[in-house]
């Protein structure tokens, strides 16, 4: 379990890292918007493809506590264990935005001030998180496990496009993100209700999976 849990925190930490700092490195570069959230995009597409690539096979690279909460749903997971992953989660994403925070010589610890709420947003959260939920359920099912690593980050990466929010799909990272103040931020105000539209967006998409797979 030791050797989950450091994955589990790694990734995440890595995650947030890779969100945070490309995110305050954009606003440096230039001020154009779309080439900030398409910079945005590809270093997590990138991070995400290695770290679910190189931690899968010790914690299952889930990141994620909609992930391991799907798994405990489907009695892959225990209680403990989901707090376990949560926590390490968790804190893993709030020391990536840390340590993003540090290597741009900010403060380390800062407060988000960029204010992300309205219904669109809600609705997007959800989306995005139902699809990622989607993709991962159903190519395990379909013992398809080689592509994950690619199609997940294919999927985040296309939602940071299609959806109003660019995708958050994490309540880890969620979290992580309230403590930069930077284009890649969301006011701690704002995150409860991500995280709750997360959350039913993972229940949205394991729903959809049952449907999908009802005779397997």
């Amino acid at each position: 379990m030791v050797k989950k849990l450091s994955a589990e925190f790694l990734g995440s930490l890595f995650l947030a890292a890779s969100v945070v700092g490309s995110g305050i490195m954009v606003t440096i570069l230039t001020q154009d918007i779309a080439i900030q959230l398409f910079i945005n995009t590809i270093t997590t597409v990138f991070m995400l493809f290695i770290i679910i690539t190189l931690f899968s096979p010790i914690s299952g690279a889930h990141f994620n506590p909609v992930v391991t909460l799907v798994d405990l749903i489907q009695g892959k997971s225990s209680v403990i264990q989901f707090i376990q992953y949560s926590v390490a989660q968790v804190l893993g994403a709030i020391s990536g935005a840390l340590l993003a925070n540090a290597m741009f010589d900010h403060a380390i610890v800062e407060t988000a001030t960029k204010l992300r709420s309205g219904s669109n947003l809600y609705l997007a959260e959800i989306v995005a998180t139902a699809g990622l939920i989607l993709v991962i359920n159903l190519l395990v099912i379909q013992k398809n496990l080689a592509v994950i690593p690619a199609a997940v980050a294919a999927w985040i990466g296309s939602a940071y496009f299609f959806t109003s929010s660019t995708s958050f799909a994490n309540p880890a990272v969620t979290i992580g993100r309230t403590f930069s103040d930077s284009f890649a931020g969301i006011a701690p105000e704002c995150a409860p209700q991500f995280i709750a539209a997360q959350i039913f967006g993972a229940l949205i998409g394991l729903g959809l999976v049952k449907v999908l797979t009802h005779d397997k």
